[in-house]
């Protein structure tokens, strides 16, 4: 509890509250740019031939337009304080499902372990700086979360999965890790959600939706250089490694595939173990690294990790399993170092691209000086946080696992369906 106070005092105060454009609430162009394409929807302009905000390009699906519509009809201040409420609800809501699954009652002291929780992973840069842009991806989380950790049979158990995929693409990845845990009716109604948005779109926008996904879909310059720093990719740690803006095409392609491979094993082994929410974090890493293009906030995956290391202290405190809780301890410190909304301030005015700034905060340990010998790690963090979690979860849970720990997780598993 009192780490969590600690957060909430730090998310005033790292960067301050009334900072323009760097306070938390002040920035808010993903929002504005969801709210243009929708604008332009309306008006039936085009979504796809040009910005639709300023220098901004529409980067998302032709169903997203039309979900996002209900943010056209509210003035800016209401849209920002509708969606950013919605954001922080989705984000107690997330670590809540995952305790839940954890077999924690929703009590009182769950709820105040959740926001806790919550306070504390909302000074991770990705969940920050998801707020602050008013991005999309706390709110997918929680819906892929409540929909998956559903006992296994659930009613129309995978449909948001499709749904979510219809407006951001990388969650359809949650469809081939439902196949692969056999839950197979789960995945068909995951692919048959997924493509009636597509027929949605298709209907509503249909020249739109003919250059979405015959042009713009394959075109990732749109959303950003590839070169950035902000691009955790394995897309951006070969452009930064080789000093390309086009990295070789077929490197990426096998790299993508080991992470491919590597991330489902490790999810599909974490499930079997019982493991559910850290499976799905994987998966979430999994489709983050795999991704031509991943800023930084796209990573929010690290919330469930995140609730899954402190269900292990707290499992350890509960059984006295001294040396699991200084492991677990040393993993969460790990992980909240790895991803901490770092900051680097320039107090002098900066030109930045084409934007020049009175002051300039510079967030997520990618974005901030470090020692040259240290740069392998700091310049993409979040790569090695995935590639660590798994390695990790695939060495714990080996074969050499007693036979009574697998017969637990056996039944843990079996619970759940």
């Amino acid at each position: 509890m009192v780490a969590g106070f600690v957060a909430l005092y730090l998310q005033v105060t790292f960067i301050p509250w009334h900072s323009r454009p760097f306070g938390l609430f002040h920035n808010q162009i993903d929002l504005e740019v969801y709210r243009a394409g929708a604008r332009h929807v309306l008006h039936r302009q085009p979504v796809y031939d040009g910005p639709v905000l300023g220098l901004f390009m529409y980067t998302y699906s032709p169903f997203s337009t039309l979900a996002f519509i209900p943010l056209v009809h509210m003035s800016h201040h209401t849209a920002v304080l509708v969606w950013s409420s919605l954001t922080v609800i989705a984000l107690v809501a997330s670590v809540l499902l995952c305790f839940k699954s954890f077999g924690y009652r929703l009590n009182s002291r769950t709820w105040v372990l959740a926001i806790a929780v919550a306070a504390v992973c909302s000074m991770m840069e990705p969940v920050r700086t998801t707020v602050w842009y008013g991005q999309v991806n706390v709110v997918i989380m929680a819906l892929i979360l409540w929909d998956l950790l559903r006992p296994g049979g659930s009613r129309l158990q995978g449909v948001m999965v499709g749904l979510t995929a219809g407006i951001k693409l990388t969650p359809a990845l949650f469809a081939v890790y439902l196949l692969a845990i056999r839950r197979t009716r789960a995945a068909i109604i995951a692919v048959v959600a997924g493509v009636l948005t597509v027929a949605i779109g298709a209907l509503a926008m249909p020249r739109a939706s003919k250059k979405f996904w015959t042009e713009t879909l394959w075109d990732s310059r749109r959303v950003g250089p590839v070169r950035a720093p902000s691009n955790q990719s394995i897309t951006g740690a070969l452009a930064s490694i080789l000093r390309t803006d086009s990295p070789p095409t077929g490197l990426w392609l096998l790299l993508a595939g080991v992470a491919l491979v590597l991330g489902l094993t490790a999810a599909v082994v974490a499930y079997r173990r019982g493991a559910a929410v850290l499976a799905l974090a994987i998966v979430g890493m999994t489709s983050t690294s795999v991704s031509p293009f991943s800023w930084g906030h796209h990573w929010v995956w690290f919330v469930p990790l995140a609730a899954h290391l402190v269900h292990l202290m707290i499992s350890a405190v509960d059984n006295g399993r001294w040396v699991r809780l200084a492991a677990a301890v040393v993993a969460f410190c790990a992980l909240y170092v790895s991803v901490f909304l770092w900051k680097s301030h320039y107090p002098h005015p900066l030109q930045v691209g084409t934007a020049h700034f009175r002051e300039f905060y510079a967030m997520g340990l990618f974005m901030i000086p470090t020692p040259p010998q240290w740069h392998w790690f700091s310049a993409q963090p979040y790569l090695w946080v995935f590639g660590v979690t798994c390695v990790v979860t695939l060495l714990w849970w080996g074969p050499w696992r007693s036979p009574a720990r697998l017969a637990q997780a056996a039944r843990a598993v079996g619970a759940r369906r």
